[in-house]
């Protein structure tokens, strides 16, 4: 076992879980949309977590392929429409395949911000669930400073100016030296 450089005895058994070392809290600039994360990457709701936006919930559950959509365009930053990728989802869930095409999306959030596979397997969490697991990716992306319903375009003008309030100072190349 790695050492422990914390007095607490409860934390030494969650710091070898983790590799042998303990995660330090984020600081506030790595904070997304005011969640602000301590330990290893967890989802922000939980699956069965949809009452907690009642308006996502109702739209989901009336049509699911709207929500997805939106939920894509902020995954893939653009290069696929809200329009398009509901569509797609809307045809293939005629045949009871949509899971095919959305549990890739999960994927590549859990990716963006390093989440477990929780509770089980992506495939197996949109066959099983699919309004669930798109409520609850829709929540994610709202907790972490994204808003699905407004698009990509609106979502990187609102980043941009964000930034624009506090610029990075510009790179000075050195000159030579002896």
């Amino acid at each position: 076992m790695h050492p422990n450089n914390n007095s607490d005895p409860k934390q030494a058994p969650q710091a070898a879980a983790y590799g042998g070392y303990q995660q330090q809290a984020a600081p506030a600039a790595a904070a997304y949309g005011g969640y602000q994360q301590q330990g290893p990457p967890q989802w922000t709701t939980g699956l069965c977590g949809c009452f907690e936006d009642p308006s996502n919930c109702l739209m989901t559950c009336c049509c699911p392929c709207v929500t997805f959509g939106q939920n894509a365009e902020i995954i893939d930053k653009g290069t696929t429409s809200c329009a398009f990728a509901g569509l797609i989802y809307h045809a293939l869930s005629y045949v009871g395949c949509s899971c095919l095409f959305s549990f890739p999306y999960r994927s590549k959030l859990r990716g963006l911000y390093s989440l477990p596979e929780d509770p089980c397997v992506d495939c197996c969490v949109h066959c099983l669930l699919p309004t669930c697991a798109i409520c609850q990716e829709y929540r994610e992306l709202k907790n972490r400073g994204q808003d699905p319903s407004i698009g990509w375009i609106a979502n990187a003008q609102k980043m941009n100016q964000g930034q624009a309030g506090n610029p990075a100072p510009p790179y000075i190349t050195p000159g030579m030296s002896r």
